[in-house]
């Protein structure tokens, strides 16, 4: 039976972790004493919810947790920390710390740590988020105790609804681009003046061509840029789009 610890202290582990070549003990004390800290756990490192969508969006909403009053972001796992070391850096989430719970000691405490021998798994963290406010749960997100691996209330809009539900979403710019491309790299600029993070997807990679370019925007030239679902254009077209606002 998975238990909402909400208000209730944190279990107290010792977590050890890799820094470049050396050994590095976290304490939880260190990571959330005095401190608002937002923890998302999720069955493991490299699997295809956790990596597609649970963490990136936690990433990408980061700059507005922070401006909600949230020191740190803490992505945890039952996984060593070879491994989310490898993995932070192949999400390149910069806003996000990766805790490895090599041993399951927090999960455990949590109450979270459940059985997946029938994945290959063995013992993981169930797929939860949580507000801990100095030491102290203030509020939990607990995925249903079903089959499988749900993922409906502990991603990180819930989290966001919880804290400030008139918060203002930031911007979701996706652009279509080409190396070499001097219109690109002025549309890059444009958004970046304006502080507004993008995804890039580079034609020539993971199999995206100008055939790929053509079927998703109708066009032929590069950088076709999308806002919040809106086909915005090319350059020129989004220095106007961001000119009218």
């Amino acid at each position: 039976m998975l238990e909402n610890r909400e208000g209730q202290t944190i279990p107290q582990v010792t977590f050890p972790t890799r820094v470049g070549n050396d050994w590095v003990n976290v304490t939880t004390d260190e990571l959330f004493k005095g401190k608002s800290v937002i923890v998302f756990a999720l069955p493991g490192a490299f699997t295809p919810t956790c990596s597609s969508t649970h963490l990136p969006r936690y990433n990408e909403l980061a700059p507005v947790f922070k401006k909600e009053g949230i020191d740190s972001i803490i992505c945890l796992s039952v996984n060593d920390t070879f491994v989310m070391n490898s993995w932070a850096e192949d999400q390149h989430a910069e806003n996000i710390t990766f805790i490895p719970d090599g041993n399951g000691e927090f999960s455990e405490g949590m109450g979270m740590l459940v059985d997946k021998h029938d994945l290959g798994f063995g013992k993981r963290s169930w797929r939860y988020s949580m507000l801990v406010c100095d030491g102290v749960i203030e509020k939990m997100f607990i995925e249903a105790d079903v089959p499988g691996d749900p993922f409906e209330v502990s991603d990180a809009d819930t989290m966001l609804n919880y804290l400030n539900p008139e918060c203002e979403l930031p911007k979701r710019v996706t652009m279509l681009t080409k190396p070499g491309c001097g219109h690109c790299t002025r549309a890059k600029t444009a958004l970046t003046a304006r502080g507004l993070s993008y995804e890039e997807i580079e034609l020539g990679k993971n199999g995206v061509s100008f055939s790929t370019l053509n079927a998703i925007s109708g066009q032929g030239t590069t950088p076709q840029v999308y806002i919040d679902g809106q086909h915005i254009g090319g350059a020129d077209e989004l220095e106007a789009w961001l000119a009218s606002r």
